[in-house]
């Protein structure tokens, strides 16, 4: 499914650079401001422009020195964005959580000690949630948040709420983008963005985007204000997410594993240019290149440069539809049949163990029960311990390409992984002869509910305790994709209904060979792509580090799959093909001696046995 989502990313969850509250005693306010790039590909981004409010010019001397050399490991930053979220929290948490019992607080640097070499310690400050209150025993709610599902007036964001709700009069009926759910999210995203865009000169509101819509009370929209207000900005992501890495970072991805950053890329910016090109263009008052963005602390004053600032961030073009999806991916949740932004609960980290995902249920209000999203602590907690969730079970490519980052459960290490994936793709020869038939057996005649795409993709398994045995799944797909001569006639329009069915057990040793042969030869072409250093190397960057994570743990996927299914091709000849298991079912499969020429005629009346005198 979809990433996605979904959450956070690798070291910095919680970073964030703006912030505006149309109510002024918030203390937020927002704006948008020209001039962003609107070239598809990437610049090196260097307009991230933070000014003082009412001059035309402000140094990154406010935000100290060291800042412009570390930009996203700066405390007293990450300290104004965690003010700002809890200021909010405490004054209007209660209008829409049912509860909150958590603080948005600056998690520090950790190096685990006990991890093994492979470990990428983790060098950045970022947010993250703590407990409030003691957290007694697991399974204890710690937040919980009603979706509105209907008209968008509370804080969550699905994508319906895109094309029904905010872009209803914008979007073409039907609209459906390459990147799917991820980028309606995403245009919500630079929507939220854009309602708060600040004279960049003045610092006052000037609200850009589809700004009346979704209609929230002012309580609510002050949460999600203030929420925007501590997102990582474009420059922090630059550093954080494969998605907005530089070329030469992501030609390393490409390299290092069997899940593409490229194909992804290709899908960001096929619907940015489309975007672009079609609605974004076309009325640029609405839909500003660029955003700028007043982040001011609760308790900060107007002489106070350190707590007060704007930030200028791409919106409306390519660079910022992609910024936006690289969120969307890191801190989106499936839950209750959708993928969602669910603000404030995205901020907790992703732990290992003693952890559980997002999940859904109803909530309980004054007019009675919503949908809405949980997040339960995994263990008992004391107050200021931090609150861990777990992002789901993914590979490390997905992590990566998700989150930016690969957690312990999916490193090939000396202690081995639980959740070491790698990923084969096949698909029906487009010079199939029986591709037709194949295509309509995938459409009708497989899931009713979700017919199957003819190119499919199938992760294969390493880590503790895989054999290598690969998804059946995957199998049952090669097999048909692989039918053909003397097995051709179960394409047959009277085995239509049956044939999905046929095609999970073995159909002949010659297709078996040739579904064996298929998945050997995709394993060995993955293993002979993959280049790079070892992790271990200490000359090699954090980023490249992280891609030689996802590359070792993906060969070890790789070659305990190819281990088993050479083992497979050796014994083709010892399982149950389809002939003979039609012919068992018919009682024929038998061997045939003399006493069975006896067919059963009863009696006397049998051919030539009568005795008559003529």
């Amino acid at each position: 499914m979809k990433i996605n989502n979904s959450h956070h990313f690798f070291l910095l969850a919680g970073f964030g650079t703006i912030s505006c509250l149309t109510n002024p005693t918030d203390g937020f306010s927002s704006s948008v401001s020209a001039g962003a790039s609107s070239s598809r590909v990437r610049p090196a981004w260097t307009s991230e422009r933070r000014r003082r409010v009412g001059t035309t010019t402000r140094t990154a001397t406010a935000l100290r020195d060291s800042a412009e050399n570390d930009p996203i490991d700066n405390t007293q930053r990450l300290e104004t964005l965690a003010k700002i979220a809890n200021e909010a929290l405490s004054s209007h948490g209660t209008e829409i959580f049912k509860p909150f019992h958590a603080r948005v607080a600056v998690i520090p640097p950790s190096n685990d000690d006990d991890d093994d070499d492979y470990d990428v310690p983790r060098q950045f400050r970022r947010l993250g949630l703590i407990a409030s209150e003691p957290v007694s025993k697991a399974d204890q709610t710690i937040a919980a948040i009603p979706f509105y599902d209907s008209d968008g007036s509370g804080l969550a964001l699905a994508p319906h709420l895109a094309t029904k709700v905010v872009y209803k009069d914008v979007l073409p009926e039907g609209y459906d983008g390459w990147t799917g759910d991820i980028g309606l999210l995403a245009m919500l995203l630079l929507n939220e963005m854009a309602r708060f865009h600040v004279d960049a000169a003045t610092g006052d509101a000037s609200p850009k985007g589809v700004s009346d819509l979704p209609r929230r009370k002012p309580p609510v929209q002050s949460l999600m204000n203030a929420y925007v207000a501590a997102l990582p900005s474009h420059r922090e992501m630059s550093e954080l997410h494969p998605l907005l890495w530089n070329e030469e970072e992501q030609e390393i991805l490409q390299s290092s594993s069997t899940k593409k950053i490229y194909r992804l890329l290709d899908d960001v910016d096929d619907d940015a240019a489309w975007l672009e090109e079609t609605l974004w263009n076309a009325d640029r008052r609405t839909f500003p290149e660029t955003v700028s963005l007043r982040i001011r602390s609760p308790d900060g004053t107007d002489d106070d440069d350190d707590d007060d600032w704007i930030e200028e961030r791409p919106c409306f073009s390519p660079e910022g539809f992609r910024y936006a999806v690289a969120l969307v991916r890191s801190r989106s949740f499936f839950v209750d049949g959708s993928l969602r932004l669910l603000p404030f609960l995205d901020f907790a980290n992703h732990g290992d163990f003693d952890s559980y995902e997002i999940s859904g249920g109803g909530i309980g209000t004054l007019w009675g029960s919503a949908k809405g999203a949980f997040l339960k602590s995994g263990k008992a907690l004391n107050v200021g311990e931090e609150v861990e969730i777990s992002y789901g079970p993914k590979g490390p490519a997905e992590y990566l390409l998700d989150h930016g980052f690969v957690p312990g459960m999916c490193r090939h290490s000396r202690r081995g992984g639980s959740a070491i994936t790698a990923e084969l793709t096949f698909e029906v020869d487009d010079g199939d002869r029986f591709r037709d038939d194949k295509l309509d057996v995938l459409e009708y005649e497989t899931y009713d509910l979700a017919p199957m795409d003819p190119s499919q993709s199938f992760d294969v398994v390493g880590g503790v305790g895989s054999t290598g045995a690969p998804d059946p799944a995957m199998i049952q797909f090669l097999r048909l994709v692989k039918l053909g001569g003397r097995d051709a006639f179960l394409l047959e329009s009277i085995f239509r209904k049956e044939v999905w069915g046929f095609m999970s057990e073995p159909v002949s040793e010659e297709n078996e060979r040739d579904v064996v042969m298929g998945v050997i030869d995709a394993c060995e072409k993955a293993l002979e792509d993959m280049e790079g250093e070892d992790a271990s190397d200490g000359n090699l960057s954090q980023n490249a580090k992280l891609c030689a994570m996802v590359r070792e743990s993906e060969r070890q996927a790789l070659e305990r799959t190819l281990i088993y299914m050479k083992q497979e091709s050796e014994a083709l000849d010892l399982k149950e093909y389809y002939q003979e298991r039609r012919l068992k079912s018919l009682g024929l499969d038998s061997e045939w001696s003399r006493e069975d020429d006896d067919v059963g005629w009863g009696g006397t009346r049998v051919p030539g046995g009568a005795d008559y005198d003529w």
